[in-house]
Parts: C-alpha cells; sequence; structure tokens
C-alpha cells in the first residue's frame, strides 16, 4: 500500500513539475513578444510624431506658398513669369554634346 501511494505522489509531482517547467516556458517566450511589441510600438509612436511634425508644416503659409508656386505655377503681384522654350533647351544641349575642337571641325569640313 506505502508502495502505490509513493508511486502516485511520486506520478502527481513529476507531471506538476512537467507543468511548471512548460509554463515557465511559454512565460520566457511571451515575454520576447511583449519585447518586440514594445519595439514596435516605439516605431510606431516615432513615425506617428514624424507625421506629425509633415502634417504641422504643411498647414503653414510657407509650405502652401511653395506648392502654389510648385504645382500650380502661380506667381506673386509684382513678379513676373518666365517661360522657357523646350526646344532652345534642346538645341543648347545638344550643342554641348557636340562641342568639338577647331581643328576637328577643319578636318570634317576638309575630309
Amino acid at each position: 500500500m506505502k508502495k502505490i501511494i509513493f508511486v502516485l505522489l511520486a506520478l502527481f509531482l513529476i507531471t506538476t513539475s512537467i507543468n511548471t517547467v512548460r509554463s515557465m516556458w511559454d512565460i520566457y517566450k511571451k515575454q520576447d513578444v511583449l519585447v518586440d511589441a514594445k519595439k514596435e510600438l516605439e516605431k510606431e509612436k516615432s513615425e506617428n510624431e514624424k507625421l506629425k511634425a509633415q502634417l504641422s508644416y504643411a498647414k503653414t503659409n510657407e509650405f502652401i506658398e511653395q506648392e502654389a508656386r510648385n504645382k500650380l505655377f502661380l506667381v506673386k503681384e509684382g513678379e513676373q513669369e518666365v517661360v522657357l522654350d523646350s526646344k532652345l533647351l534642346k538645341e543648347d544641349s545638344k550643342n554641348k554634346k557636340e562641342h568639338k575642337e577647331n581643328w576637328q571641325k577643319w578636318w570634317d569640313l576638309f575630309f
């Protein structure tokens, strides 16, 4: 009778020990998940602060004026609008590419 009680008690203690170790291991793994979640939270908070700063800048008159000038091609009173001909720009770029020395031009002319 004492052997049966001893064996049952031993099995109970072994089972309890295994479950305790398994629970501790699960908690340890979940702690890693918690640390990763905190890192992600900090990353998202910094991104949020960056976006708030961009939003506050986008609400300023300076930003609105800059966007109006760059995207809508608006000008202030008293300023003149300058329009560049794209053909002239292309010709200038071609002339720069085809720059030859004088002796090369003479060589091309005669030969």
